[in-house]
């Protein structure tokens, strides 16, 4: 299954400078507003060290991470959900995503115009929060704090007031991306299980609470319609044994059937 985030806040607050740092992908990221207008696409590997583990371990040809797909969508203003700054067309591309990043710029820069002429992360919330709403659009958000080391960051006490969960990142420096990306992937409350072997190591990404013929569907549809067992590690058992062989002398190795609850840093083999 593949996930969709769309990158959004009000224009110049960073969400281009975002996208560049997170897809190394070069939008347009000047410093006027609507420098974007076109949603640009990035697809982002999800970072995991057990994958990267599990492919040494098995010497496998491939490494193949499990991936988020970055919308930048064009800044919105006030009055976008009534057409304003083309705020229709752009509302239009927030509505295909699974979930938003919102992106607040949270530091002072008399070099950098801000689109209301003071810096107040509250307000730009509410601002963004309005237009989603009249424009009937209630996804899970995560809040991106637009820290910038360079500059001086406003004072930090609203964020008890904030209305959902929240990430400080500089996309100039590129602290907190990695963790950026995790917690966009979480969003949607979503687990990686493995699959590994000589050809290669896969991330693959489920539901939360997913059995296992369900966790199968996002391998090949055959694998949740023809189900017959599945057998199934945890990835810290297997990378502690070091191969499988190891792993099923301890024991370790287990025969689940299709009630399992698939865990997160399950390693399977399904059969069919």
């Amino acid at each position: 299954m593949s996930l969709k985030i769309g990158i959004v806040g009000l224009p110049n607050v960073g969400k281009s400078t975002l996208f560049n740092a997170l897809t190394k992908k070069g939008v347009p990221a000047e410093n006027y507003p609507f420098c974007t207008i076109d949603p640009s696409v990035g697809i982002v590997p999800v970072p995991d060290e057990r994958l990267d583990k599990l492919s040494a371990m098995s010497k496998s040809k491939k490494t193949i991470p499990a991936v988020v797909e970055f919308v930048d969508i064009a800044g919105l203003v006030k009055g976008a959900s009534e057409g304003a700054g083309l705020g229709n067309k752009f509302l239009s591309h927030i509505r295909e995503v699974d979930a938003i990043i919102e992106v607040v710029r949270i530091f002072e820069d008399k070099d950098m115009i801000h689109v209301h002429g003071k810096v107040d992360p509250l307000f730009d919330i509410e601002v963004i929060n309005f237009e989603l709403k009249q424009a009937g659009i209630d996804k899970p958000t995560l809040y991106v704090l637009n820290t910038s080391e360079a500059a001086d960051s406003v004072n930090k006490d609203f964020v008890s007031k904030l209305p959902g969960p929240y990430i400080e990142v500089d996309p100039i420096f590129g602290t907190g991306l990695d963790n950026l990306i995790k917690a966009g992937y979480d969003l949607l409350d979503l687990i990686t299980f493995f699959t590994t072997g000589e050809d290669e190591s896969r991330a693959w990404t489920t539901r939360r609470n997913s059995t296992a013929p369900q966790a199968g569907k996002s391998i090949h549809t055959d694998f949740q319609e023809k189900f017959i067992r599945a057998q199934v590690i945890s990835s810290k058992d297997l990378l502690e044994c070091g191969s499988y062989a190891a792993a099923r002398a301890k024991g370790l190795v287990r025969t689940e059937g299709k009630d399992y609850i698939v865990q997160d840093g399950d390693v399977i083999e399904f059969l069919i």
